[in-house]
């Protein structure tokens, strides 16, 4: 099995900023594409950044220059860097990553527990 475990959530003002980490652990024979989602009170989850093994990155258009997706390989570790955070950032911000636990097994999707962040007006 593989396990998230996400980490730095937090309340802040808004325009303060947060840093989430996500690591990725278990029966890893590759880790593909990592992202983060997130889910507001009344709300669907949605996409807020993923990226590739190599490194490719998108974002959805309402954090794009405010937030920073990255990884590290040799961590199997995603992180979130938010900037310039409003009132609307806030919801559970939750791991996303692609798993392929064996060779020439198949791919699956794993997910984190969820981290909270609040941003006060």
């Amino acid at each position: 099995q593989v396990q998230l475990v996400e980490s730095g959530g937090d309340l802040v003002q808004a325009g303060g900023s947060l840093r989430l980490s996500c690591a990725a652990s278990g029966s890893i024979f590759r880790l593909n594409a990592m992202a983060w989602y997130r889910q507001a009170p009344g709300k669907m989850r949605e996409l807020v950044a993923a990226i590739t093994s190599g490194g490719p990155t998108n974002y959805a258009d309402s954090v794009k220059g405010r937030f920073t997706i990255s990884r590290d390989n040799a961590k199997n570790t995603v992180y979130l860097q938010m900037n310039s955070l409003k009132p609307e950032d806030t919801a559970v911000y939750y791991c996303n990553a692609n798993v392929q636990t064996g060779w020439g097994r198949i791919p699956s999707d794993y997910w984190g527990q969820g981290t909270q962040v609040t941003v006060s007006s």
